[in-house]
């Protein structure tokens, strides 16, 4: 079943210059990029992003880290795309992704992790309607 997905490429990922690398492994895989654009998260677009964690003890931590600079949105389509990007990206811990996905080959932490994925298809519709509103 075709699928869209959302991923946001994180400002520690956008300041090390792996925008194209990252970008490169969802093509190559054979997701269609249905939109694609460069922005930086305003507070209140961070807060209503992260919503679901809101009153957990690391709820400002990610704010602030996804407001810190630009990140870089795809809305992407592929069969199971949300399933897909998820196995691709690794575990949300960088440390503990397998080698060969994107936190685990290029994450450095928790919250500097490279990469955001919705995790199901009401996440990809609440994120997206926040990131190409």
């Amino acid at each position: 079943m075709t699928q869209r997905t959302l991923i946001v490429i994180k400002p520690d990922a956008v300041r090390r210059g792996l925008i194209g690398k990252i970008i490169t492994r969802f093509e190559e895989k054979g997701f269609k990029i249905l939109d694609l654009k460069m922005l930086t998260f305003t507070r209140q677009q961070a807060e209503k992003f992260y919503e679901p964690h809101l009153g957990k003890p690391f709820f400002q931590d990610l704010v602030n880290f996804i407001t810190s600079g630009p990140v870089v949105a795809a809305i992407l389509e592929a069969p199971n795309a949300v399933s897909v990007v998820r196995l691709m990206i690794g575990s949300t811990r960088s440390f503990e992704a397998s080698p060969g996905t994107i936190r685990g080959d290029f994450g450095l932490g928790i919250t500097e992790n490279v990469i955001h994925a919705s995790d199901s298809e009401e996440s990809f519709k609440r994120e997206s309607a926040i990131v190409f509103s």
